[in-house]
């Protein structure tokens, strides 16, 4: 079986007159695409070229532009001839050229940016802003009206096409995928999403491999294949591939409008197929392998070095400028050549056949409403999450799973938005007890089936729970949703949420840059629930033991990032129901799926955690008098553990005073002034007094509390616990031995740091020290804990 390439007895889709319109929009949108690069002044070449109408620095990328923009014109047509809604992504990251280009010539540029006008004045602003201080960056940031992903970080593109498609029936999403990007593990994996694309209820994916053949100065691999391997590579992923290739920009033209023309109809037969007949099955999507030469159009040769076609085409192909006379006439060259003259008029306008051939309104893919999807955002339908309360009666004495209530609360919110809500996670959803989504909704199974998938396998063609062991995919897939105007929620195991490090920055931030510009409407948080925590991970090992994610978090804009821990049902649903009805932020809800005590009535659980900390009068016995200690719990495992600490203390000293503080927003440790969730200095002080010794026992590596609580006035005194890289096969006491936020060393601690107590709590240091020995024995031992351990509850 061979490439599949247009037949060439077929007649030319274009005519003579629509390739030469056609052709000469493309020059307009090259010319564009160059002049960002280079000029600051003279935008239309209306007098000769000189030194003061260059920039000083010459930034941006030239190499993929022209290719880029050879892909929106003809999907120009396409939208007019048929019609068809589409928005477009640009896999290559600096190629914001051509695709800026584009969107000006289209007139949107200067309906959301008034003063980059469609006259010589607008373009020279909107030239100059290119890559200068105080202007956008170069590549499709939030600034770039139909953008949805900026391509900052490399591997993402496809797995934001398909977000986009899920549940958007009459969307066809073009997703340019740079060869370069192509040599990343994410892009690579994504290729198996058009195994989740439902025809009846989703959008297409057209994917355009873009083979300019060149990274940065190195070949690309993809570019360096026989084109029956590659189209074995592609047809081996489920697709079907179409090859575009040449340097002849009139043949190139004729080519890729019948190609394009065969790939739409190859997606309305399937999608048609599917939505006559009521049954989806996995269709073999079209794809385009466009080869075009790196920097197609520009200079071919610069100081006798090959230019065009090559890989010094990436970047600036000229520069020197102002010290080169030769490169400066060169440069004059390469734009005139373009004839912009014949492109604009006398008021630097695109002349009006030109103009003609973009769509009008809402069709243009830069003026999609859903690449700015908060327009198209609508709140979901919620149940009252007091309804899946856990029941609470004396604190800390009755035991839950504390995300087992979540997956009903979850199943509930799926069955009431069924077109514009989904569940993403990698294997886990099972595991992390939220199953009970799967009786509205299965996990989404296109491939094929086996009789025994009937017996607990929960699969279905129309399932809206998306499972692929790829947290890559599964995050693209949920950044594209949202920004589209949906909704979502995302669990995952706490160790490899840190595959998605990189992805939450860049999704950070997206949104940081969003809360700046008025016209990006906000959308739907993303909601990251991370569980099977490091406390819990005590079976599989030290592999699985990190807790680092947090400090990721911490790094990002404090006004778009938000952590929760939960210590209990209660807590979690709470907070679960304040996440999914929030707009432009990302949360992390740090909360294991174990069997784990439990603390809060469902109303306490609603004050607390709007309050974000507090004081747990239960666990308290300061009231009326100053605290000898403040003993603090931030996280399920941790809590318990403080509160064990807490009990044998006033057991153990029946005059100590203890003040039990919960944390539950993490970002209450920040001063008001470093987070919009910071906790005044002067109610921190109350809480946590100027004086007193603070045991703070954290869910993870104890240096991220000092570093959100280093300006507070009683730092000197917060003494903090929490994961320091000690573990493997133990217990779950045993572990937390290790990394001594154990009851038994919390205690201890107190006696250190109360100073009535360092001489008279020795024999009590010592009964607990024999208490931790006695843990560990018995661990070694038994492979358990002791029950007495294990089984503790808060006494009455």
């Amino acid at each position: 079986m061979t490439a599949q390439q247009p037949d060439s007895t077929t007649p030319d889709p274009l005519s003579a007159d629509l390739l030469r319109k056609m052709n000469a929009y493309w020059h307009a949108c090259n010319y564009l695409a160059a002049g960002m690069i280079y000029l600051r002044d003279n935008p239309l070449l209306r007098e000769p070229l000189q030194e003061a109408h260059i920039k000083e620095r010459l930034l941006g990328h030239w190499g993929a532009s022209p290719g880029l923009s050879f892909i929106w014109v003809h999907m120009n047509r396409i939208i007019r001839e048929q019609n068809q809604e589409a928005i477009f992504l640009a896999g290559p990251g600096h190629g914001a050229p051509g695709v800026l280009a584009p969107i000006y010539l289209e007139g949107t540029y200067s309906e959301v940016y008034p003063n980059k006008s469609e006259d010589e004045e607008g373009l020279q602003a909107f030239f100059k802003q290119f890559s200068f201080p105080g202007g956008i960056g170069s590549h499709c940031t939030p600034e770039t009206p139909g953008s949805i992903h900026e391509g900052g970080e490399l591997g993402y593109s496809i797995s934001h096409a398909f977000g986009a498609a899920f549940d958007n029936p009459n969307l066809l999403v073009v997703v340019a995928v740079g060869d370069g990007e192509s040599e990343t593990g994410p892009l690579a994996t994504s290729w198996h999403s058009s195994k989740f694309l439902n025809p009846i209820r989703d959008g297409a994916v057209l994917p355009v491999l873009h083979l300019n053949g060149y990274k940065i100065n190195n070949p690309t691999l993809l570019a360096r294949i026989p084109n029956e391997e590659l189209a074995s590579l592609m047809r081996g992923y489920g697709w079907t591939p179409h090859f575009v290739e040449g340097d002849d920009p009139l043949l190139m033209h004729q080519r890729m409008a019948a190609t394009l023309d065969t790939c739409l109809a190859e997606i309305h037969g399937i999608q048609q197929a599917a939505r006559t007949s009521g049954e989806a099955t996995r269709g073999h999507w079209p794809m385009i392998v466009l080869r075009s030469p790196k920097g197609w159009t520009g200079p071919k040769e610069v100081d006798g070095h090959r230019v065009e076609g090559f890989w010094r085409a990436h970047q600036v192909p000229l520069a020197g400028l102002h010290n080169n006379p030769a490169h400066l006439k060169q440069l004059e060259d390469w734009l005139k050549s373009y004839k912009p003259e014949e492109l604009f008029d006398d008021a630097g306008r695109l002349i009006p056949e030109l103009r003609e051939l973009a769509p009008t309104g809402n069709l243009r893919m830069s003026a999609s409403p859903h690449a700015n999807g908060g327009i198209l955002r609508r709140a979901l339908r919620m149940p009252d999450f007091r309804t899946y309360a856990a029941d609470v009666g004396t604190p800390g004495t009755t035991r839950a799973m504390n995300t087992k209530p979540l997956g009903a609360m979850l199943r509930d919110i799926m069955a009431d938005n069924m077109r514009n809500f989904r569940v993403f996670g990698p294997d886990e959803n099972s595991s992390n007890k939220l199953d009970a989504i799967y009786a509205v909704s299965k996990k989404l199974w296109l491939c094929d089936y086996r009789p025994e998938d009937a017996d607990g396998g929960e699969l279905a063609p129309d399932g809206r729970v998306l499972e692929m062991l790829s947290e890559h995919t599964l995050e693209g897939w949920y950044e594209g949703y949202l920004l589209t105007g949906r909704h979502g929620f995302f669990a995952t195991y706490e160790a490899f949420v840190h595959v998605i490090d990189s992805m939450y920055n860049q999704h950070a931030k997206w949104l940081a840059i969003c809360n700046e510009i008025p016209w990006r409407a906000p959308v739907s948080s993303l909601n990251l629930l991370i569980t099977s925590t490091v406390w819990r991970q005590d079976h599989n090992g030290f592999t699985h033991q990190d807790p680092g994610f947090l400090d990721v978090v911490v790094n990002k804009n404090p006004h778009v990032t938000r952590i929760y821990l939960p210590p209990d049902v209660n807590c979690l649903l709470s907070t679960a129901d304040h996440c999914l009805r929030s707009m432009n932020n990302i949360n992390v809800i740090v909360c294991d799926k174990q069997d784990h005590l439990q603390y809060l009535s469902m109303d306490e659980a609603v004050k607390h955690c709007t309050k974000g900390l507090g004081i747990w009068e239960w666990a308290s016995n300061d009231q009326g008098a100053e605290p000898d200690v403040v003993m603090v719990g931030c996280g399920d495992i941790p809590t318990k553990e403080a509160l064990a600490a807490t009990a044998m203390l006033r057991e153990a000293f029946a005059d100590i005073k203890i003040r039990f503080v919960n944390v539950v927003d993490l970002f209450r440790m920040q001063p008001a002034g470093e987070h919009p969730h910071g906790l005044s200095d002067a109610d921190f002080d109350s809480i946590f007094t100027k004086n007193r010794p603070i045991i703070f026992n954290f869910h993870g590596y104890p240096w991220l509390i000092h570093r959100l609580a280093y300006r507070r006035t009683n730092h000197a005194n917060l003494h903090v616990r929490g994961y320091k890289e000690k573990g493997n096969i133990n217990t779950p006491l045993e572990l937390a031995i290790s990394n001594e936020i154990d009851r038994f060393s919390l205690a201890i601690d107190v006696i250190n740091r109360v100073p009535r107590l360092q001489a008279t709590g020795a024999h009590a240091k010592q009964r607990l020290r024999d208490l931790q020995i006695e843990a560990r024995a018995y661990a070694f031992e038994n492979g358990i804990d002791k029950p007495e351990f294990d089984q503790w509850t808060w006494p009455l």
